[in-house]
């Protein structure tokens, strides 16, 4: 396992300092932040290296050559923002930012931590100007902006970068016109124009077209340069000064991965299909050959500038001990998929550009007509699906949990009213992964979707159980579901009954109790409430029954009443908001039930926290210890057996 290698804040100061020309000191600054930047993935274990590294050289020259008032302590009315709408390249933006002193750089340690960087943008953190992550925004929100700087009487400007496979969100699309009815000269937004979207080549989706053209058509300025040649940006961000009674767009061609040979998207041969720097982190060869590379071309500028090579500093890699013999219900899952799709030809499968991580690539390879690939369009996803069930197939929905709940939810309640059968599977769901960020953990998609009309959500908790539920969705309901897919390797420490199976509105019980029942679903929940259950038992004597419950928007009311009979207390645990979830929709059916003990509903309560998968269930009293210790607090003493 090799040791991690970063450049420290001096040796950034150095490059600073060089009497170079401004490209040149920009084009070293920005190599330094790439080795930064891989660096903090690395550590991380997770990020976005591709779309970071194309838009290194244009943020570098932002910071250090073009805006205004970002490294002022006051810088009045003429400060400028910088943000990326599409959120995702935020380390290459960190990397800029500690270098230049606008973060502590010890931060460079703590990228997707607890108290540290969060993995998309977020309004805590010095220096981002708006939360982003979800996909389309940023027009909008500079909109915003630029007319409260205009009520507030001041003239800064804004740079908004987004990325072109984010082109295919609508939002992106309606923001245009009325910036330039309005006049809105303050705002130049730039394209990353890298050609890749999230896995694969944005032409292959949605062919972009003429860009200049079209953002021309919408009454804006548009030009068009290389985006890795600093003096045409130079050139480019001179001439649009000049430009002020309308907003303008760059459109800057980039290179997905630049600055490291084998991870450029340019370096893909014609039978690679896939992008595969997008997100996650190297393996230790991949960063071994990448920060060689990056250091060697640090030092050749260097060199260039009659300057030593750079002095590196080195971290060890933290020990990320695998899970023993996990769950992979996405895994399990995408068999399950293919295997009903071999019996059943009305299943179409249908993704929003998250082909690896849905799981999907077996049914494309298998199914090329029944597989259709939106892009990063969940509205005309759903949309597509209703059209196709209204003409007979059965489709399948696949995205992010957090996007597919609620992007579309006006799309997924008009083919509800359509009374068709839509399976919607939403991958991603819950509290983790914690080190994306608020922006990706989807825990309020149960609230979002509980009750639209015909609709049963359900979760599994192990590939067992994906199976089961599969079946469910596919061939035994005769209407829509929502099926919640937990997306990452995961130990369990239960089995399901050897003669489990899943039926509507019903659970089973995992452990043996008395005085409390405890409902939860998933491998986490579930999981931490058979660990707490156990805390309980042997430091408090209280006996807890905890019950897997999948279905998480309804209960068949006589199973539950045999459920908690006898039981002193009911407690439900949510891998979501607390509003919305699960355990309302239990404490409500309790309620009518006429039951009279206790119920304490535990779960999300605040913004998700972002970090390591151990912090956040800590910080959120989701683990085994938080529960155990809630529960305790909630019951009060005497409740030992």
């Amino acid at each position: 396992m090799p040791d991690l290698v970063f450049a420290a804040k001096p040796e950034l100061d150095r490059v600073l300092a060089l009497p170079i020309p401004p490209a040149d000191r920009v084009r070293l600054f920005a190599a330094c932040a790439r080795l930064n930047t891989l660096y903090m993935i690395a550590r991380a274990g997770s990020g976005h290296i591709g779309s970071s590294f194309s838009s290194l050289d244009i943020v570098s020259w932002l910071y250090l050559e073009e805006m205004r008032g970002v490294r002022a302590d006051d810088a009045g009315a003429d400060r400028d923002v910088f943000f990326s709408s599409k959120g995702h390249d935020v380390p290459g933006l960190y990397a800029v930012l500690l270098g230049l002193g606008l973060l502590p750089f010890d931060q460079v340690h703590e990228l997707r931590r607890l108290g540290g960087l969060p993995g998309h943008p977020d309004v805590g953190t010095p220096g981002m100007a708006t939360n982003t992550g979800p996909l389309g925004m940023g027009i909008s929100k500079a909109k915003g902006m630029l007319r409260a700087n205009r009520l507030a009487g001041r003239t800064g400007r804004f740079f908004v970068l987004t990325g072109d496979g984010e082109l295919q969100e609508g939002q992106l699309w309606e923001s245009l016109a009325s910036a330039a009815s309005a006049g809105m000269g303050g705002i130049t937004a730039i394209v990353d124009h890298n050609k890749i979207q999230s896995d694969t080549w944005v032409r292959s989706t949605s062919d972009l077209g003429d860009l200049v053209r079209k953002f021309e058509s919408f009454g804006w300025h548009a030009v068009r340069c290389d985006g890795h040649d600093l003096e045409a940006l130079e050139r480019t961000f001179t001439t649009l000064r000049a430009v002020g009674d309308r907003p303008k767009v760059i459109i800057a061609d980039t290179v997905k991965g630049r600055g490291v040979s084998f991870m450029e998207h340019t370096s893909l041969g014609d039978g690679e299909r896939f992008y595969r720097f997008h997100s996650g982190a190297p393996d230790d060869e991949s960063y071994s050959r990448a920060a060689a590379e990056l250091v060697g071309q640090i030092d050749g500028l260097l060199a260039a500038a009659n300057a030593k090579p750079l002095a590196t500093a080195t971290r060890e890699r933290p020990p990320r001990p695998a899970p023993r013999d996990p769950q992979r219900l996405v895994a399990a899952y995408s068999r399950a998929l293919v295997a009903h799709a071999e019996r059943d030809p009305r299943i179409v499968a249908l993704d929003a550009d998250l082909v690896l991580d849905t799981g999907l690539i077996p049914f494309a390879e298998r199914f090329p007509d029944r597989f259709v690939e939106c892009g990063i369009a969940e509205q005309d996803m759903v949309s597509q699906a209703g059209g196709l069930a209204l003409g007979g197939a059965l489709p399948v929905v696949h995205s992010f949990a957090c996007f597919l709940s609620t992007r579309p939810n006006e799309q997924i309640y008009n083919n509800a009213t359509e009374r068709r059968k839509i399976v919607y599977v939403g991958s991603l769901a819950g509290l983790l992964p914690g080190g994306p960020g608020h922006s990706h953990q989807s825990v309020r998609d149960i609230a979002a979707l509980g009750g639209t009309p015909g609709l049963e959500m359900l979760q599994p908790s192990c590939d067992a159980e994906v199976d089961l539920a599969v079946t469910y969705c596919l061939e035994e309901s005769a209407g829509s579901c929502y099926l919640r897919l937990f997306s990452v390797p995961w130990t369990v420490p239960f089995t399901l009954p050897a003669d489990y199976r899943l039926v509507r509105g019903r659970g089973v019980a995992l452990t043996e109790g008395g005085a409390v029942v405890m409902f939860a679903y998933g491998p986490v929940m579930l999981g931490e409430a058979v660990r707490a259950a156990g805390v309980l038992r042997d430091r408090a004597g209280i006996g807890v029954r905890v019950v897997n419950l999948p279905w998480l928007n309804l209960v068949e009311e006589e199973w539950l009443a045999a459920a908690v009979e006898g039981a002193r207390a009911v407690v439900t645990i949510d891998d979501h908001y607390v509003a919305g979830g699960q355990g309302e929709m239990l404490a409500a059916s309790l309620v009518e039930l006429g039951y009279h003990g206790r119920v304490v509903r535990l779960g999300v309560r605040d913004i998700p926290a972002c970090g390591q998968n151990d912090e956040v269930l800590r910080a959120h009293r989701l683990d085994a210890e938080g529960i155990s210790a809630d529960v305790l607090t909630a019951l009060g003493p005497g409740w030992g057996d």
